[in-house]
């Protein structure tokens, strides 16, 4: 039935599309060869890989780590495990990357090695949450940083938020005009978040030839020894480190993925560590344990400190991070709605590509319209409890994929193929991740995730499983298509 429905839909747009002021030609031999280009070379998808993950995170997540830790040594050792756990998630992905070449991350490997209704709940999971909850956090942490040059007029929440929708539509209408353009977006704020960071470091540095070094030589002194409030430490740097694997949505947009996939999510992930390290540092060299606790935003607190009157600085490079975070989760958030669209678990229509700019239009929008809505509640740390939850149980269910289809496809071929031990560890450390804060500590934002979670075999059963017929929505696919200028992109492998 939807392939059938693929099929008038295509005929319909030939007939309906062609000649369109003058501009649009489109027939059934062109639209067989509409897919999605690979214009992400090993720089771009090294930048897309940093820049997604530097956004907000660092600049605010070392008060929740300290918080839950306790103490400066193990705060300093949840950041480096944090580095190391996102290296080996990256590694793991690497190879199921390069096994199953598609789109959409873990969506298509649970879809391999596991029951259709897991990549179903994923699928739901990330399209309605967690990747809007991303777009919609860093948006809304990029306008609270514009407050800071609005405090004389107060900076009440509406401009906060028509700030942080501005925000989501700018980088909507680059990711919907041109994918190498939002790749160049990626590429110049990365560079400008890394000199910001830079001068974090640097300072930090010169801060200890000068001997301050107090807060550090406190080490482990008063550490937690409750599992859930190290569980909920990682929670803290994780969000600062999550978007590790958003290069794993874009396989069918790299150059040479086999290559290039592996190699940019290594460099990229082991700069970072590097980066957020040395960034702790600089804070405890500036700030006591007690100034970093009460700091909601502890990089401006340090430029203040440090850069005196040109303490602005800070500010304008969390602009830079986050609205590069942003663009980040909206580019990899909206290929997981096209791959789990063309799949079927989606409607049909938003994994339809743009006929001439070779972009997911609608599935951007979709994206981009969900984290609009999530502004109004703005509550940005209920938002990242729930968005850690989610998130590390599909993270922990794609570590266990990779172990069953090395039973499963054990002859298949393999470019690249990692040690064992790596995928299992990834796995039960996400699974510590997820089943720690439940067991010991079952927040209000955890209960709703995992009831959100389940919520989703509402619509599975009756459209996915019954395939219950849907033939209602073909003029709504029809319009779609004709106002987006939008034709079906089935998978098509390389030749």
């Amino acid at each position: 039935m939807a392939s059938q429905r693929r099929q008038v839909h295509h005929d319909e747009m030939s007939d309906s599309v062609d000649g369109v002021g003058g501009e649009v030609c489109i027939d059934s031999k062109s639209t067989d060869k509409v897919r999605l280009k690979r214009n992400v070379g090993f720089i771009s998808g090294s930048s897309f890989i940093v820049g997604s993950i530097i956004g907000s995170g660092i600049f605010i997540s070392p008060k929740g780590v300290l918080e839950e830790t306790q103490s400066v040594g193990l705060s300093m050792v949840v950041w480096a495990a944090g580095g190391v756990l996102s290296l080996l998630g990256a590694l793991t992905y690497a190879e199921l990357g390069t096994l199953i070449p598609k789109s959409g991350a873990e969506y298509p490997y649970l879809l391999e090695a596991m029951h259709p209704i897991v990549a179903y709940l994923f699928a739901w999971t990330k399209v309605i949450v967690l990747q809007p909850s991303a777009v919609a956090i860093v948006s809304l942490t990029f306008a609270e940083y514009v407050a800071t040059f609005m405090e004389y007029c107060g900076s009440p929440q509406s401009p906060i938020k028509l700030i942080a929708a501005l925000v989501i539509l700018t980088i909507c209408i680059i990711n919907c005009y041109d994918t190498s353009l939002a790749s160049s977006v990626q590429v110049i704020f990365t560079g400008a978040k890394l000199i910001a960071l830079g001068i974090i470091i640097v300072g930090g540095i010169v801060r200890m030839a000068q001997g301050h070094l107090s807060v550090l030589q406190t080490g482990f002194s008063g550490t937690t020894s409750s599992p859930s409030s190290v569980a909920l430490a990682f929670y803290s740097a994780m969000w600062a480190y999550d978007a590790w694997n958003n290069l794993n949505n874009l396989t069918e947009e790299l150059k040479n993925p086999f290559v290039n996939l592996p190699r940019a999510n290594v460099s990229g992930i082991l700069l970072v560590t590097v980066i957020y390290i040395l960034a702790n540092i600089s804070y405890f060299t500036v700030l006591t344990a007690d100034e970093l606790l009460e700091s909601d935003a502890v990089a401006v607190d340090w430029g203040k400190r440090v850069l005196g009157v040109a303490w602005y600085i800070i500010p304008l490079s969390v602009l830079c991070s986050t609205f590069g975070a942003a663009n980040g989760f909206c580019f990899a958030g909206s290929r997981v709605v096209y791959c789990a669209a063309r799949e079927g678990h989606l409607p049909e229509v938003l994994s339809y590509v743009h006929c001439t700019r070779y972009t997911p239009v609608l599935s951007i929008i979709f994206t981009c319209g969900i984290a609009t809505l999530m502004i109004i509640p703005s509550d940005t740390a209920g938002l990242i409890d729930f968005f850690s939850f989610a998130a590390w149980t599909f993270y922990a269910l794609t570590g266990l994929a990779l172990i069953i289809l090395r039973f499963t496809r054990r002859n298949d071929h393999r470019p690249i193929k990692v040690f064992i031990l790596i995928p299992v560890v990834f796995f039960l450390v996400s699974a510590f991740l997820v089943i720690a804060p439940i067991v010991q500590d079952p927040r209000i934002e955890i209960l709703y995730a995992l009831f959100f979670i389940l919520g989703g075999l509402v619509l599975y059963f009756p459209f996915v499983c019954f395939k219950l017929d849907r033939g209602c929505f073909d003029c709504v696919t029809t319009f779609l298509q004709l106002v987006s200028e939008s034709v079906p992109s089935p998978y098509i492998p390389d030749e």
